[in-house]
């Protein structure tokens, strides 16, 4: 009785292997899916800003902005400095002179401090440090451009893989329609009711597919690397984003008029800025032919090492006044002259740059709207797609139409929902684009 009783063993363990097996793949499927990791628009979003060396530069220029700001400051006051000289000469300097001096002197040394206060520079002062707060100003506008343009890169690479993700979905889709196709054909040859082309077409069709599931697997490997190393991560090629294709609200409600209000628009500002600054450099240049006041005082200290001369300490206060008169006809007035031509290109260029804003503005706005209608197209196209493979592949099984007509209509659902996947993420890059350009993002 033992005998039967391990060869029943043997049996159960060797039916069993299969079982085993696919409960172990079951496990290490279950635990990748566990371990994928899921990226979302926000959390990529913040790791882009923390990591972008173009907003560290931007804090950067800040900070190099602010002291030129405080270097401007200091030339409302005193500058100050301090001098001191030691001679020693191997002959005597001044020989000795008889009731007046018993010795001669052959060394000699002075120390003194002088202060300096600039009474009237024609502006200059004044002007150079508006010029610098208006520099700090717009290192802070530029630095906030700076991160905008981030998180603009940022959200075009995430829908991009976005896309890129939902062709792959497509793609998938369709092989598993070809490969349920292609498994009717086989039973159909099988049982002698259709010709074996009609099986190599199912399966050269099927092939196509396999090829573009494999570039489409390489293209969101790729956009994966460029996103990753943009925002500063390495992802794993499993790294999937949960974004995926959503109801869009219609952007007639959220965005009913192109926003034209340069008010509120850093880049607006930076052309008024412009504008300023060139002002300030003219009048700045023009204060080179004004005269230019100034007092101090020194105090110094002088004698000898060996004490010929009794040390005296001297006290003095001065007043200086100084005219740039030859730069009245020569070199400074032709130099005024330039910076007020520069001004008029300036304002040449303000004007200019105002209507390509204006125009640039226009034109995502139009992007934007027109990008919405694709998604309709889209969708109504899919829509259509879906229904007439349904009614192709019904005909098809009635032996109403031929395997033609249902690869075709196979196609077209295939192309409708790729269609549909490039017009929702194009919409999302152009809604973004319109923010940036706009300031609003």
């Amino acid at each position: 009785m033992q005998t039967p009783r391990i060869s029943m063993k043997k049996i159960f363990i060797k039916n069993s292997t299969p079982l085993v097996i696919w409960c172990l793949l079951s496990f290490l499927c279950c635990g990748s899916l566990l371990a994928q990791e899921k990226l979302n628009l926000e959390e990529v979003k913040e790791a882009a800003l923390s990591y972008s060396n173009d907003i560290k530069n931007g804090k950067i220029r800040i900070e190099q902005a602010e002291a030129a700001k405080q270097e401007a400051i200091a030339n409302y006051f005193p500058q100050i400095s301090a001098t001191g000289i030691g001679l020693y000469g191997f002959k005597d300097i001044i020989p000795p002179i008889p009731d007046v001096l018993s010795e001669g002197i052959d060394n000699f040394y002075q120390a003194g401090a002088t202060a300096t206060e600039v009474i009237y520079a024609g502006g200059k002062i004044r002007n150079s440090s508006t010029l610098a707060s208006l520099q700090a100003e717009t290192r802070t506008i530029q630095a906030e451009q700076a991160t905008d343009s981030v998180i603009l890169n940022t959200e075009q690479k995430y829908w991009q893989l976005v896309q890129v993700q939902e062709q792959l979905k497509a793609i998938r889709a369709s092989k598993i329609y070809l490969d349920e196709l292609l498994k009717q054909q086989q039973d159909l040859l099988s049982a002698g009711l259709i010709a074996k082309n009609q099986l190599l077409r199912v399966r050269t069709n099927r092939s196509r597919v396999l090829l573009q599931q494999s570039k489409l697997g390489n293209q969101r490997k790729l956009a994966l690397l460029d996103l990753g190393l943009y925002v500063g991560k390495i992802y794993d090629t499993t790294t999937v984003v949960t974004d995926t294709l959503k109801q869009v609200t219609p952007p007639q409600l959220k965005y009913p008029n192109p926003d034209l209000d340069f008010q509120n628009n850093n880049n607006y500002k930076l052309l008024e800025k412009s504008i300023t600054a060139s002002l300030l450099q003219t009048e700045i240049t023009k204060a080179d032919l004004l005269p230019q006041v100034s007092v101090g005082v020194n105090a110094g200290y002088f004698g000898t090492f060996n004490d010929a001369i009794d040390s005296q300490f001297m006290p003095v206060a001065f007043g200086m006044v100084s005219i740039p008169i030859s730069d009245w006809w020569g070199a400074g007035r032709h130099k005024v002259k330039q910076k007020a031509l520069q001004e008029k290109i300036v304002q040449n260029n303000f004007e200019d740059r105002k209507d390509e804003l204006k125009i640039g503005i226009m034109k995502s706005w139009y992007d934007l709207m027109d990008a919405y209608k694709q998604i309709n197209y889209a969708k109504d196209n899919l829509e259509y797609a879906n229904e007439n493979l349904k009614v192709q592949r019904d005909n098809y099984n009635s032996g109403l139409n031929n395997l033609t007509d249902l690869l075709d209509a196979q196609q077209q659902e295939e192309s409708a929902e790729t269609e549909y996947a490039n017009a929702y993420a194009n919409y999302k890059i152009a809604e973004s684009n319109y923010l940036f350009v706009t300031d609003n993002l």
